[in-house]
């Protein structure tokens, strides 16, 4: 299975609602590995490394976000794979 990295980058209404957390579980439990933190611009970037299927159901999630959210966009754009990350983390 091809490993692959996709950066998302989410806008609208995504930080102070737990979009990174919720986003760190549902990862995990996807079994991806990478990141999700805070832009100074109010969007949120997850990076995250895994199969296309699994990386797909993240990005259909990200789509709605947890309840409060009111997500207004995600651009996907892939990336080549580093590898490196151990689990999914939040930053910053």
């Amino acid at each position: 299975m091809e490993i692959k990295r996709w950066c998302l980058l989410v806008s609208g209404h995504v930080q102070g609602v737990y979009y990174r957390a919720s986003t760190q579980a549902r990862a995990v439990e996807l079994g991806l590995t990478g990141y999700a933190r805070n832009l100074p611009d109010g969007r949120v970037e997850v990076v995250a490394e895994g199969t296309e299927d699994k990386l797909a159901q993240l990005k259909t999630w990200c789509d709605d976000g947890p309840p409060a959210a009111n997500v207004d966009s995600v651009n996907v754009s892939e990336q080549t794979p580093a590898g490196g990350f151990t689990g999914f983390s939040i930053r910053g």
